[in-house]
């Protein structure tokens, strides 16, 4: 699939790129060539092909999210220089 020059200006706008008209040919004949490529994908018989989201049959493998006290409050409070009802106690910075 052949690219005219006002096509590929267009693409090129599209992407806020400013090509010479040297770039604008290079790049207009390779994405031609991917066009093609395409076109030559879209011929094959994918009829019998399920739908999938990716190549390989993966499935998640992350862990359920569960709400754990990794470090215990009371560990960490413990070099706390004041502390008020489980929280940290700070000078005052903001007046008002």
């Amino acid at each position: 699939m052949k690219l005219t020059e006002n096509e590929v200006r267009y693409v090129a706008a599209l992407a806020r790129l400013e090509l010479s008209p040297e770039e604008q040919r290079m790049f207009g004949g390779q994405l031609s060539q991917v066009l093609d490529y395409i076109n030559t994908l879209n011929e094959l018989d994918t009829s019998d092909v399920e739908p999938m989201s990716h190549a390989l049959n993966i499935t998640n493998v992350f862990r359920d999210d569960v709400e754990m006290e990794k470090f215990p409050r009371k560990a960490w409070q413990a070099n706390a220089p004041s502390q008020d009802s489980g929280h940290f106690r700070v000078p005052k910075i903001i007046e008002g």
